[in-house]
């Protein structure tokens, strides 16, 4: 089966060689953007309309929802008829809205999803065009006021998204009408908000506040029939901001504290890329079931949009196709029908008379990183019938915007209760610094593909938009949030969410960072026995700055992933479990894990759960995919080994560019503080000491001033006098370590700030000799400085 094509052109788009955003061939990026970068617009955008939500009154306290009233008959079906929507499918689309009650069998009030699947896909092929569109609409008036909502509701048989499907999915549009007499029109309202669905609750849905359009238009993400807004002049063509327009398609606020429209939006029309996944059922694809016999793959969203998983690509698919405008659906009644494709016919929910949507149950996986090998929450998706939602009898609970829930309030006099807070962050993918010498760094970027979220207290698993991880009405208390994405390697933290109106951000000040599966290095950590548990994990590159923070998920005794409980919510469950062959060996279910980028320099922070600190090096080479601090301990020694860890290799790695620009930077051998590399800095720091000196030696012209000489004469002098400064604070670091593991604590403490003394002049010495001195080492040291000062700092104050 393939969608139907027309060559026509649609509502908003021009004729000829006068293209605008949305016509075939044209990109998403150049429509979402008119020519700047999506990130520039977007924040644009927020720093002129992030001071319209400061101040934003809440809403009213009341803990009842405000009563409606059903509207029915020839008054219902008027004001349905007068707001129908026109609706957009993108190229790919294969399930359309439908009426269920045409698959069902004679007598029976209850739909099968296999029958409701097979039978669609039959008539499908049987007319050669999408069969029994429908809409059903809901009618209902807020008691002793002028405010009156139509619901839309549009079935498909089938939902396929990225790594969520299900049977029977049911998408909504809400319109909000004044229907006094002040309203100009009180026969058929005067629209005041447009409510489109997105994927679940916990993603803010698209809305647009005082529309100037009575028939608004629905451009349907495929596969999932998420719904985005079209109320400028291209209809067609979702735009989060004013480019090519006067006015944007949503009037959703900035979420704080990023600064974009807080709106799920249309990712593959804004120029993300969104991978979507094969449904699979008892171990195989669903389109080979037996109880399936009229669906084949041709009935399924097209090979080239798909992926086979997320875990089993290397990185991030660039070759996704974005999206294009496919067909047009009207209502049968209205003007724009003689533009459009096909007509759809106007139905009253009341009369669907089907009690039961059924089918089993399909699932997904997201991975979590787990000490030994990953876990994997099971992701279980089910479905209801819209009469069961909150919804259906008090549109308002389905109102995101917290300006448009006030906007409405104010109206109509209204109590409206508010939701919860938010937990927001950003999608950013690690890769390798240009600014690093060798493997010494990374830096982050936007990313090119969405990445789908799962808060495990709860059992909805959302989709980013724009890069950007939101999940709204997140009730008080610890949760876990998992994210995944095609070809990265999974991230997930635990968090502490407060309702204090404030948001919670997610990752390190709301930056979520991702590596590439091909260069992911598991980064785990492991409390000795007499050590009390992990309470925190920072992660920070010398260059990126810092990359994780926060708790990871840890493994129990029996192997399964710790996620902060199941809510028992209708929409599934979340169950976890481990992979057998856990080559690792057991870690007595307190390790830790985080996935970083193979390229970066690290330093990994372990705090317990008294407290205490500990630091330690981790720089992965090429061949490691683990980094594994074993037997991990907090306090003054381990602060004082990774001092003289870092400055060790900070020194052999400064003495390979005696020899010109440092090209054999990644071949030092030095190891840092995990298991793969063996041995540690103690062992070489003498063999480290003797090949700087000797360096030095060889290129010393200056006056034996251990700050680094007069510099004048070019690179030799330079590079002489930061030697001999890193000799001096490696050598100090040195004796420090050695008092701490004789346990003189006064002793390491003297030690501790001769080592401050010598690292103040190393500063100087690079700042003296920067301009002296070969390729990118000044950057190199500069940027460990700010680590070895603090570390210093925490050794001081920590006990032995």
């Amino acid at each position: 089966m393939t969608g139907p094509t027309n060559d026509r052109d649609h509502p908003g788009q021009r004729s000829g060689d006068d293209t605008v955003a949305g016509d075939r061939g044209t990109t998403a990026d150049e429509s979402a953007s008119g020519g700047l970068t999506r990130r520039d617009a977007l924040a644009a955008a927020g720093a002129v309309g992030a001071s319209s939500l400061a101040g934003c009154a809440g809403f009213g306290a009341s803990d009842d929802s405000p009563e409606t009233t059903a509207i029915d008959g020839d008054r219902a079906r008027t004001l349905a008829a007068a707001h129908a929507p026109d609706l957009y499918f993108g190229v790919g689309e294969r399930w359309f809205p439908t009426d269920p009650r045409a698959y069902l069998d004679d007598g029976e009030d209850v739909l099968d999803g296999f029958a409701a699947f097979d039978g669609y896909s039959r008539a499908f092929d049987e007319a050669g065009e999408p069969p029994n569109r429908t809409a059903f609409y809901n009618v209902r008036r807020y008691v002793d006021t002028d405010l009156v909502v139509v619901q839309y509701w549009f079935y498909s048989a089938f939902d396929q998204f990225t790594v969520n499907f299900h049977w029977h999915d049911w998408e909504v549009l809400q319109v909000f009408l004044d229907v006094s007499e002040e309203s100009g029109d009180a026969e058929v309202g005067e629209p005041n908000l447009l409510v489109a669905s997105a994927h679940s609750r916990k993603v803010p849905n698209n809305e647009f506040l005082d529309p100037e359009t009575d028939r608004a238009a629905i451009i349907s993400e495929v596969g999932s029939h998420s719904s985005a807004l079209g109320v400028n002049e291209t209809r067609d063509v979702f735009e989060r901001l004013a480019t090519s327009t006067d006015i944007p398609d949503v009037s959703n606020g900035p979420l704080a504290p990023l600064e974009i429209p807080a709106a799920y939006g249309l990712p593959r029309g804004e120029g993300y890329r969104l991978p979507f996944s094969l449904p699979e059922l008892d171990g195989a694809p669903i389109h080979e079931h037996p109880d399936l016999p009229n669906v084949t793959r041709d009935h399924l969203v097209p090979a080239e949009m798909t992926v086979d998983s997320f875990s089993g690509i290397p990185s991030p698919p660039d070759d996704l196709p974005l999206r294009e405008t496919g067909v047009l659906f009207a209502f049968e009644d209205a003007e724009s029908t003689a533009d459009a494709d096909y007509g759809y016919s106007l139905a009253p929910m009341a009369d669907l008379g089907i009690a039961e949507f059924t089918g089993p149950q399909l699932s997904f996986e997201f991975a979590i990183p787990s000490f030994a090998e990953d876990a994997f929450a099971s992701h279980i998706t089910t479905t209801g019938t819209p009469t069961e939602q909150p919804r259906y009898t008090n549109p308002v609970a389905d109102v995101t915007d917290p300006r448009h829930r006030s906007a409405l309030s104010e109206r109509f006099d209204l109590d409206v209760s508010g939701l919860a807070g938010d937990v927001v962050g950003v999608l950013r993918e690690a890769t390798a610094s240009d600014d690093a010498p060798g493997s010494n760094g990374v830096d982050t970027s936007d990313p090119t593909v969405e990445g789908i979220a799962l808060l495990e207290s709860d059992p909805e698993a959302v989709p980013s938009f724009n890069g950007v991880v939101a999940l709204q009405d997140v009730p008080e208390g610890d949760h876990t949030l998992t994210v995944n994405g095609a070809g990265v390697a999974p991230f997930s933290q635990g968090l502490a969410h407060e309702e204090d109106g404030e948001p919670t951000t997610a990752g390190v000040d709301g930056d979520v960072v991702v590596a590439p599966n091909e260069d992911a290095v598991k980064v785990r950590a492991s409390p000795a026995a007499d050590v009390p548990g992990v309470s925190r994990v920072a992660v920070e590159d010398d260059f990126a700055g810092a990359v994780y923070e926060g708790l990871p998920p840890s493994v129990d005794g029996d192997g399964s992933a710790e996620d902060g409980g199941d809510s028992g919510d209708d929409g599934g469950s979340t169950e976890t479990a481990t992979p057998a062959g856990d080559a690792d060996g057991g870690d007595g279910g307190r390790g830790v894990a985080v996935y970083a980028h193979r390229e970066g320099a690290y330093t990994a922070e372990v705090e317990d759960e008294e407290g205490a600190v500990g630091a330690f090096r981790v720089n992965p080479r090429a061949d490691q995919s683990t980094a594994t601090i074993s037997e991990a301990r907090t306090g003054k020694a381990s602060l004082a080994s990774f001092l003289l860890t870092i400055l060790t290799e900070t020194t052999a790695q400064a003495t390979v560019f005696a020899d010109g620009d440092g090209e054999g930077i990644d071949e030092v051998d030095v190891p840092d503080s995990t298991a793969e590399q063996g041995g540690n800095a103690a062992e070489v720091v003498d063999d480290v000491l003797a090949a700087a000196a000797e360096a030095a030696g060889g290129d010393d012209d200056s006056d034996g001033d251990t700050g680094g000489g007069n510099g004048g004469s070019g690179g030799p002098d330079g590079l002489t006098g930061l030697l001999r400064a890193l000799e001096a604070t490696t050598t100090a670091a040195k004796r420090a370590n050695e008092a701490t593991r004789a346990g003189n604590a006064e002793g390491a403490d003297n030690r501790l700030r001769g080592l401050r003394q010598r690292t103040e002049a190393l500063a100087d010495a690079l700042e003296r000799n920067r301009e002296n001195l070969p390729g990118k080492l000044p950057d190199l040291v500069e940027r460990r400085l700010p680590q070895v000062e603090r570390r210093i700092d925490q050794a001081l104050d920590a006990d032995a």
